[in-house]
């Protein structure tokens, strides 16, 4: 019923009002006879008067319409209505008044005016205000609404409370504060807790919703308090601006959910413009594989740089069409060009890139899901490592000023044949150090949210009631978001001088079982584990996939200098001459056209350092 009145029509709201104030005024008048008469029933005089019952509605209704009484929005009616009210009362009783002095009504008590301006008065008023509070009170949704805490009893967090009256989404329950003088103390009928009474807020209280309201803290602060909050089951969100809020800018139901990379404690580090802008402004360039993630992210990075020319390179139409519609749609001045080709496709490549006077080629396409190409060895490696070939020599041949390789973690010591194909990537690019074009690679681990990474795939399983899946429990990975990984990749090829391989800084890796956690209570559930059998969401170990390393690393050896930005470093590593890495290209055309996998593992084997085909039982048992 209640939600029923709330999704009615505003005409309709109106006209239940006016219904309602007419009964109130004829029930407020004969109220005002009982009182004055000291009979509940006073039918002589009721009779005798029954013009000013018929009067009082037909005078006051309209004062209230032409005072604006019906305009005003029920759930955020305010002090206005209490003055409007005395306005339209006051006027209609001196209205009446003049009426039996002019009839000369001398049946009509003239005392039961006054005590009728005072009743109506107060049904009125009251009549509104119970509407509201029966639709829209601050309990009202008490079941409906999420129990939430506000994180930061100051400004902002009076400020917050006050938009969640107005939100059919968060009921407001308490305060948490690290200040030691706001505890115990009741802020708009809020208490104040310290950080210790979570678990106890989140047990008797159901709180189930944490909304952070602290927006002068750092960076720092904030990551170091989010991570305090992932011990507990419940689901955080951050305000994307107070002050937009209150303004009415952005709607309260639109708070950020706090995301992984909001827990990771990176801090940033300003990118150098003169890196950004070195191979890329007033220039040609080339992405391939511009509809995956890194490509996608690159793609909208140097398009804020002021390119000439942006040419997308993909296979997929999908991804192709997404981001040229995506980039077309900032009505720059940049020309934006998609080309749906493979990388395999020599011909067609080079046309592109000679028809377009590209500068600069950014070089991520690449077959990347481990298990899928382990279990596609030809079409992997052939994708990978001869595709690069191919970009790398239309590169050299058409002198090309710059060519940016993304690489992975998985290069390095590959026990999978996706990260030996790309370690042979690599070397294909460090075979061209002494050309005209200046080829360089960057090597770094997972990005958040990448697809096929196991953030979105963890997110995906708790919205379903889980399982998560975790292949072992002493897992580890490198993260990092994906436009920092992008503005890094920029940067990393503008300092290029050929043949380098730039490592990117990736903080210290985190424990995929950690991860997994973290995410379960930020979503304001907790796992099922032998420390709470009777939890939401239950951990699976799988066992490791073909290919899959416990951990990642990033430099072969131990020879590394650090560049001139703190998060890009470069690493001094074995290279193969061009004449072995052209025969490798054969080799690996040759091994597809036979479909011989033996071939293709002994190439690698063979010129890959550290690759295995097998995981040893060092590794499985770390």
């Amino acid at each position: 019923m209640k939600l029923r009145l709330q999704n009615l029509d505003r005409i309709y709201k109106q006209l239940i009002m006016l219904l309602i104030d007419v009964f109130t005024l004829i029930f407020a008048l004969w109220f005002s006879f009982v009182l004055r008469l000291g009979d509940v029933f006073p039918a002589e005089f009721i009779f005798e008067s029954w013009w000013v019952f018929l009067a009082l509605p037909f005078v006051m209704i309209p004062l209230f319409i032409k005072l604006g009484l019906y305009r005003a929005v029920l759930q955020y009616m305010g002090i206005k209505v209490i003055t409007t009210t005395f306005q339209a009362t006051t006027i209609s009783c001196l209205v009446i008044g003049f009426f039996m002095m002019f009839f000369r009504e001398s049946n009509l008590p003239r005392s039961v005016l006054p005590i009728f301006w005072f009743i109506a008065n107060v049904f009125v008023i009251t009549s509104r205000f119970l509407f509201k509070g029966y639709l829209y009170s601050w309990d009202s949704f008490v079941n409906e609404r999420k129990q939430s805490i506000i994180y930061g009893a100051g400004n902002a967090g009076m400020q917050l409370v006050e938009s969640l009256k107005k939100s059919v989404v968060y009921a407001p329950i308490a305060f948490i504060d690290d200040s030691k003088e706001k505890h115990g103390t009741i802020l708009n009928y809020l208490e104040v807790f310290p950080f210790e009474k979570m678990e106890y807020l989140i047990k008797k209280k159901d709180a189930k919703v944490l909304l952070f309201a602290i927006p002068s803290v750092t960076n720092k602060q904030r990551t170091d308090i989010l991570k305090r909050l992932t011990k507990f089951p419940i689901e955080v969100k951050i305000l994307p601006s107070v002050d937009n809020i209150v303004n009415g800018v952005i709607s309260i139901d639109n708070i950020k959910h706090v995301e992984v990379g909001d827990i990771l404690g990176r801090s940033s580090v300003a990118p150098k413009e003169e890196l950004l802008r070195k191979n890329i402004t007033a220039k040609n360039i080339l992405i391939t594989g511009a509809g995956g993630s890194i490509g996608v992210e690159l793609s909208r990075q140097i398009m804020k740089l002021s390119p000439e020319k942006v040419v997308l390179v993909d296979n997929a139409e999908f991804n192709l069409y997404s981001i040229h519609l995506e980039l077309k749609q900032e009505l720059s001045n940049v020309e934006v060009i998609p080309a749906l080709c493979t990388i395999t496709n020599y011909n067609q490549l080079k046309k592109i890139i000679l028809k377009h006077e590209i500068h600069t080629i950014y070089h991520a396409a690449a077959y990347k899901h481990v298990p899928m190409v382990e279990m596609n060895i030809f079409s992997g490696v052939y994708n990978n490592v001869v595709g690069t070939y191919n970009v790398a020599k239309i590169a050299d041949e058409l002198g090309v000023e710059s060519m940016v390789l993304i690489s992975t973690d998985k290069a390095v010591r590959p026990t999978n044949i996706m990260g030996a194909s790309k370690r042979m990537s690599e070397l294909v690019l460090q075979a061209y150090s002494d050309s005209s074009c200046c080829f360089s690679m960057v090597r770094f681990g997972n990005v958040l949210d990448s697809a096929g990474s196991v953030v979105p795939l963890f997110r995906d399983q708790i919205k379903k009631g889980g399982p998560l899946t975790v292949t072992h429990r002493n897992i580890t990975r490198y993260f990092m978001s994906i436009p920092e990984a992008s503005q890094l990749v920029l940067q990393a090829g503008a300092m290029a001088k050929g043949g380098d391989v730039f490592v990117l800084d990736m903080g210290e890796p985190i424990k995929i079982i950690d991860l997994a956690y973290k995410m379960i209570h930020l979503s304001g559930l907790t796992p099922i584990d032998n420390e709470n059998p009777d939890g939401d969401i239950r951990i699976e170990y799988t066992g490791l996939r073909p290919g899959e390393k416990l951990y990642e690393e990033l430099l072969i050896g131990s020879d590394v200098i650090q560049s001139e930005h703190p998060r890009i470093m470069q690493a001094i590593e074995k290279r193969l001459d061009m004449s072995t890495v052209l025969s490798c290209i054969d080799t690996i055309k040759e091994a597809r056209d036979k479909q011989d996998e033996e071939i293709v593992k002994e190439l690698l084997l063979k010129h890959v350092d550290g690759y295995t085909s097998e995981i040893s039982e060092k590794t499985l048992n770390l």
